[in-house]
């Protein structure tokens, strides 16, 4: 199911989701990013970094607002990073907006992360496990089943704090309606996986919340504050913020092991990998996949609150007084089964010989160590693993930038070394920069004697004057250039952003020429085909002449042989 992933109008192939994505899911294709979800851990930190906000995320909005109008009861649960997340003076203005939107109650998900801490708790009392791995974070689970399965014995088979909550509540209202609200884009997918679906029905990102509480001007810190419908302890409260969940285990007796806190993907495999080598053991981890923990979740609100400021805001949360209190909703609870299972989902990857390899990255122009730059541009570490991901068919060979530039400034090198059309740029101060060899050739002056001298020293400037001022290229105009005998077609254009003048002169000499005896044969021939009208028109009228004098003589001859045929006339006269 494709929960989150980029728009196709707005990627813009900078590669920056790639660079940020710990495990390489993206998938690059005809210059589309695409988020390979057999890859992908969903941390979805390549949506947080997008500069081109190319976001495309599945939205429960209206299906939330369709089970508010109907006659289910509708369930809010809130991350506890909440406190971070929004401007509040107090906790309970959050709760008191929800319930404007439409929520019948309003419960804290830290009531679920309480009871996780005391799961926890038992199972590492019960168990005798070299190692511990907390699974409240759905990417770090994703990211163990995929790339670590050796390590999924190490993992607490207990449920997040957001499905413990939400089997709880489906069992004590009838024809619920249970929206989870948070940081991160990953419950939207652990609400969907095939041993929860149905225990969340909908999942509401603190970023899709900000923007309907300004849909409706619900201005959070001017409420009046509501209590939550049930609230959690300290230990609840402490998920969010790294490092803290130690506290719980201090007063546990049996608890001898190393407690270490990680968080970011980066850190996590790299304690993971230590693990894996033997380096480490007897160790429970705590492992957040983002940086900084929840607070600093992908999907907070897009406002100028800074990290520290929310830690500060969610310690100040924490701390509030809920020593007494005894969460109705844990009560009673012991016939649920809070068990959690995991898998090995990780990828069957090809492993391609050395000879794959260098044919890949001879493409790349990489011939020798030397040109392998190990940039990361790209989005990948090294040359060799760019190279790898071209074979597995989630990079293109274009993706190099090295690559693309020097493609380039080969084909631009071809091109203006070899145009039979004079090519040369200059500064705005009218001094010649570059100067092609048709350059050379057409102004008879070579380059050196030619460089940062102004270009008046070869051709008028009036027109190079004219473009600078009125920011209007010059194409196509015919000029003459008497003192080297030519007639050009001159292009000047003004590469304004960069400071430059780029002169293309294409030489129309022989063209002019071929025009001009063009026309003088035209002209010829036409006086030619004129004096042969003229000729014809002298002949036409002698004959004329002739034909009129002689048809005379006939007149006056037939008459008299008339006059005599009629003895008219005699014929001895």
């Amino acid at each position: 199911m494709e929960l989150i992933n980029f728009s196709k109008a707005n990627c813009r192939s900078c590669y920056k989701c790639l660079r940020s994505c710990p495990v390489k899911a993206i998938r690059i294709k005809n210059d589309q990013a695409k988020i390979d979800e057999k890859r992908c851990v969903t941390c979805g930190q390549c949506l947080k970094v997008c500069p081109q906000n190319a976001r495309k995320i599945k939205s429960d909005i209206y299906k939330i607002k369709n089970a508010i109008k109907s006659n289910r009861t509708v369930l809010a649960i809130v991350a506890p990073s909440f406190a971070g997340a929004f401007e509040l003076k107090f906790p309970g203005q959050l709760a008191a907006s929800l319930k404007i939107l439409g929520f019948d109650k309003v419960l804290e998900v830290a009531l679920g992360a309480q009871l996780v801490t005391k799961l926890y708790n038992d199972y590492v009392n019960e168990n005798h496990n070299e190692n511990y791995i907390t699974t409240s974070c759905p990417s770090i689970n994703h990211l163990i089943q995929t790339y670590y399965p050796s390590l999924i014995n190490y993992l607490i088979p207990v449920d997040s704090p957001m499905i413990a909550l939400g089997k709880i509540l489906k069992r004590n209202f009838d024809n619920c309606f249970i929206t989870f609200i948070g940081p991160c884009y990953s419950k939207k997918f652990e609400s969907v996986e095939d041993d929860t679906i149905g225990i969340i029905d909908a999942v509401l990102t603190f970023d899709e919340l900000s923007k309907w509480l300004d849909e409706n001007s619900i201005v959070l810190n001017e409420l009046e504050p509501v209590s939550f419908d049930d609230e959690a302890d300290y230990t609840g409260r402490l998920f969010p913020v790294p490092g803290k969940l130690d506290i719980a285990f201090k007063n546990n007796a049996d608890f001898n092991y190393d407690y270490i806190s990680a968080d970011g993907i980066d850190r996590c495999i790299e304690l993971f990998k230590s693990i894996e080598d033997g380096n480490l053991n007897k160790v429970f981890i705590e492992a957040l996949a983002c940086r900084g923990g929840c607070i600093n979740g992908p999907a907070m609100p897009k406002n100028d609150t800074d990290y520290f400021v929310r830690q500060r805001n969610i310690i100040k949360y924490i701390k509030t007084n809920t020593s007494n209190l005894k969460a109705a909703c844990l009560e009673n609870i012991n016939d649920i089964d809070f068990c959690k299972t995991f898998k090995d989902k990780s990828l069957n990857k090809t492993l391609y010989n050395e000879e794959e390899i260098k044919q890949v990255l001879r493409k790349m122009g990489k011939n020798s160590p030397l040109d392998e730059l190990n940039c990361g541009v790209c989005g990948y570490n090294t040359c060799r693993e760019k190279a790898q991901a071209v074979l597995d068919g989630m990079a293109e060979i274009n993706m190099c930038i090295h690559y693309i530039r020097n493609k380039a400034e080969s084909i631009t090198n071809v091109v203006f070394e070899t145009s039979p059309n004079a090519i040369f740029t200059l500064d705005e101060d009218f001094l010649i920069k570059d100067f092609n060899p048709a350059s050379e050739k057409m102004f008879n002056i070579k380059y050196e004697d030619i460089k940062d001298k102004p270009v008046c020293m070869i051709m008028d400037d009036n027109d190079f004057y004219k473009v600078k001022n009125t920011k209007e290229n010059i194409i196509g105009r015919k000029v003459s250039l008497s003192e080297y005998d030519l007639v050009v077609l001159e292009n000047i254009i003004y590469l304004q952003n960069h400071g430059v003048f780029l002169v293309i002169i294409n030489d129309i000499t022989m063209q002019e020429k071929s025009k001009g005896e063009l026309a003088r044969v035209k002209e010829k021939t036409i006086d030619a085909a004129q004096a042969v009208i003229e000729k014809q028109m002298r002949v036409a009228q002698e004959i004329a002449s002739l034909l009129g004098e002689t048809t005379a003589e006939t007149k006056v001859i037939l008459t008299k042989l008339k006059a005599i045929a009629l003895g008219e006339v005699n014929d001895n006269k």
